[in-house]
């Protein structure tokens, strides 16, 4: 992993984004504080999802999409039990 300049950078880019394209890591600083970095674009993906990886932890219930209860939808929205609504 090399570190290079802004002014540099500004300079070299062209060859800069080549060698990310190759795989290399690139840091870029401003006065020698790394304030960027130019990776590949590949190196940025994250893994697909693969459906039915929480299948081990069993079905979804029925009532997973009834209504919250009064009490719980209260608590939710900041309104303590004795308030009147």
């Amino acid at each position: 992993m090399e570190t290079v300049n802004i002014h540099a950078a500004k300079t070299h880019f062209s060859k800069l984004v080549e060698r990310a394209q190759a795989g290399e890591e690139i840091i870029i600083a401003n006065a020698g504080k790394p304030v960027a970095r130019l990776v590949p674009l590949d190196a940025e993906r994250k893994p697909k999802r693969v459906f039915g990886q929480l299948a081990h932890l069993g079905p979804v219930p029925a009532w997973f999409d009834d209504p919250l209860p009064d009490d719980v939808l209260a608590a939710f929205e900041g309104i303590a039990p004795d308030d009147p609504v």
